[in-house]
């Protein structure tokens, strides 16, 4: 008996300590997430200082997670075309900037690398911004330079639809019907021009021959922000090992998204299955709502019980950040959550502020505490201060 007790009280304390020290470890760490969606919501006109009950994250959860450096997506759906999409994009800018100012003692905008240490240092949170989706620009190589003088430090090229670059959807499901296939001169432009002001050129959404050409035609290192792997599961979103090679020899990054539809290759058949089931519903609601974003909202919270179900583990995401390194190398792999763009996460990652969770599942595998602070933060900051001036 006493032996028993002997090593329940043993192995208990084991346990206190490995939970100690990953959120030690996580805690010292520089924790950068590359994507976020949240601004969606504070346009909407919720208050992110304050823990709310819907959505992913907010500033308290930002700081629960131990999240340093945040970058907050601008984006907007491609019904926003030309007269509206870079206004649009200001507006959404102007929202974070306020979001700044009625929080200075927590939060404030930075656009390169020293200045995010330097903020970081001052126990805030160091907010940059990434544009999702070149139809902001609407076609004008001066608003990228207007985009960067707001702030803009990366700029997805295409969220679906350009008039200069293919999209992943684009060339995986109507290749035969586009009017071209990669960059046109002007997209090569939009790189040159990224190139030049120091915006880093994000891949993510990006179709093959899209890819390629951005590879060929950029002499900074590019980044994938919210990417999986292809090889475990087989999404036109996610990256092929060569397109890993590739971003890894320029000396960027792949971000890796935590949507379970990139994680797992069972998820959009489970997914389809569950919204033909609903599919009644589901029609109502986009009736009712037609061309109301707040249709999809509606939806996912009647529909997230069921969702529930389809979670893959949290092991899977791990997964896709090892296959990384194993194929190029620590150096070249971080986090871009997706958090408040994506309607579930996988087991345990419930928000933002499950983020420890990750470090500590990196420590069961083995990782040493240097390589988890390249993971978690270190190798996006490299890429930040090697493109951003």
């Amino acid at each position: 008996m006493k032996t028993f007790v002997l090593f329940f009280f043993c192995c208990s304390t084991s346990l206190l300590i490995a939970q100690e020290d990953y959120r030690r470890v996580h805690s010292d760490a520089i924790v950068v997430d590359g994507h976020n969606d949240v601004l969606v919501r504070a346009v909407r006109g919720q208050d992110l200082s304050y823990r709310s009950s819907v959505g992913h994250s907010d500033l308290v959860r930002f700081r629960e997670g131990g999240i340093d450096l945040q970058f907050f997506s601008v984006w907007m759906g491609t019904e926003y075309g030309k007269g509206e999409a870079f206004r649009r994009a200001n507006m959404i800018i102007d929202t974070l900037e306020a979001l700044c100012r009625r929080n200075p003692s927590s939060i404030e905008l930075v656009t390169n690398e020293k200045e995010a240490r330097r903020v970081i240092a001052q126990q805030k949170i160091a907010a940059a911004i990434g544009v999702e989706g070149g139809h902001m620009i609407e076609d004008r190589l001066d608003y990228i330079d207007s985009l960067y003088a707001r702030g803009m430090r990366y700029m997805t090229l295409t969220w679906n639809t350009v008039d200069w670059a293919n999209s992943s959807v684009e060339e995986a499901k109507h290749a035969d019907s586009l009017p071209h296939l990669g960059l046109t001169e002007f997209g090569r432009d939009v790189v040159r021009r990224m190139n030049t002001l120091g915006i880093m050129v994000d891949v993510s959404h990006a179709g093959e021959k899209t890819f390629w050409d951005v590879i060929a035609t950029s002499t900074a290192p590019v980044i994938a922000t919210h990417s999986c792997v292809y090889a475990i599961a087989p999404h036109y979103r996610n990256l092929k090992d060569d397109q890993i090679r590739a971003i890894a020899k320029s000396g960027g990054i792949v971000g890796i998204n935590f949507y379970p539809g990139f994680l797992d290759s069972s998820y959009e058949r489970k997914s389809e299955a569950l919204h033909r089931l609903w599919k009644p519903m589901i029609d109502s609601v986009r009736s009712v709502h037609h061309g109301d974003h707040l249709a999809s909202g509606i939806i996912d919270s009647i529909l997230h019980p069921a969702y529930e179900a389809l979670r893959p583990p949290l092991s899977l995401l791990i997964d896709h950040i090892e296959y990384v390194i194993n194929l190029v190398g620590i150096d070249y792999v971080g986090i871009g959550s997706d958090f408040d763009g994506i309607e579930i996460l996988p087991q345990q990652l419930d928000d933002a502020s499950c983020l420890p969770l990750i470090t500590r599942e990196l420590l069961k595998r083995g990782h040493s505490v240097e390589d988890i602070k390249k993971i978690m933060g270190e190798n996006f900051l490299r890429v930040f201060a090697a493109v951003c001036r």
